[in-house]
């Protein structure tokens, strides 16, 4: 069945590439994002795509965004993990209380499902086991994390009180094409984009910090199914469910590109929990759902993105 689709958070790395799939699957999406933030690509006339731009805090903007939108995917956040912890205040403002305001307009509106991108990566906190399950403790380290988890409640609250539909993904470090080089998140893009440029590559701690990471494509295959999926669980890790240390990144970066790369190691950060790997059995079982493109195509898919 086609849908009418909203994407908050289009023209980012994750929402540019959830939006070509709805798109070639013959859905009608309304990309949504920042002020002056330009279209990712040039859409053809006969694409069902709608670009509008606008302040995710504002009331009026968020109105007109969901108006007439089936499934709405909010990826919108306006902190990082680093960051976070900064200025909590803010991160809450902009984060939390902003999707209130947005929660309100799709009860509003008829919205009948919203998918939410959270964050497996810190709403856990340091992981008592590993992998982390969806029913591990959740103490998160970072204003950030906290955030995720409470727009989770809200989530379940608003369903509890009016009956709205959701399903929300912890996703694990997500990698691939058109994620940014120059952002302070996204270490598999940012290390290949210097290693290409030969330029030095900072490693906080001793590198053995372990995350999973989990390639683009799958997981935009897992929003698409988590919008279409009609059972009764909420809760998804989405991740590769496997575990690779920051050396590991490099080792297979110096494969790839067949000569070593230049790594500098600075002190360790308070935030950076050791390791986090993401259990996903509950979305494999639930959703049908499990990585397709494994982690080495995945890095050389993205290596010969940025050598281009």
């Amino acid at each position: 069945m086609k849908k009418r689709f909203l994407i908050l958070g289009g023209a980012g790395f994750i929402g540019s590439h959830l939006c070509d799939a709805l798109l070639s699957a013959g859905h009608s999406v309304r990309l949504f994002d920042r002020l002056g933030v330009p279209p990712y690509r040039v859409f053809t006339e006969q694409e069902p795509i709608e670009w509008i731009q606008g302040d995710f805090s504002s009331t009026a903007d968020i109105e007109k965004a969901v108006d007439g939108c089936q499934i709405v995917f909010h990826l919108v956040s306006t902190t990082l993990p680093k960051s976070s912890n900064d200025d909590p205040v803010y991160d809450v403002e902009s984060n939390v209380v902003g999707t209130l305001r947005f929660l309100d307009a799709a009860r509003h509106a008829g919205v009948e499902k919203i998918v939410f991108v959270s964050s497996g990566g810190t709403v856990y906190g340091v992981p008592q086991l590993i992998p982390i399950s969806e029913t591990h403790p959740t103490d998160p380290v970072s204003s950030y994390g906290i955030g995720k988890l409470a727009i989770e409640k809200y989530l379940h609250l608003y369903e509890v009180l009016h009956g709205m539909n959701y399903c929300v993904l912890r996703l694990a470090n997500p990698f691939g094409e058109r994620q940014r080089v120059n952002a302070a998140q996204g270490a598999v893009a940012v290390f290949m984009n210097r290693a290409i440029h030969n330029q030095p590559i900072e490693i906080w701690g001793d590198g053995s910090v372990v995350r999973d990471y989990i390639y683009i494509a799958n997981v935009v295959d897992a929003l698409v199914k988590a919008a279409f999926y009609s059972g009764k669980e909420r809760l998804f890790n989405i991740g590769s469910g496997q575990g690779k240390s920051l050396n590991d990144i490099l080792a297979a970066i110096e494969v790839l590109l067949n000569r070593p790369v230049n790594r500098t190691y600075l002190a360790s950060r308070s935030f950076d929990v050791p390791a986090n790997v993401l259990d996903i059995a509950h979305a494999q079982k639930h959703l049908a759902w499990s990585p397709q493109v494994s982690f080495e195509a995945g890095l050389t898919d993205t290596f010969h993105w940025l050598s281009n």
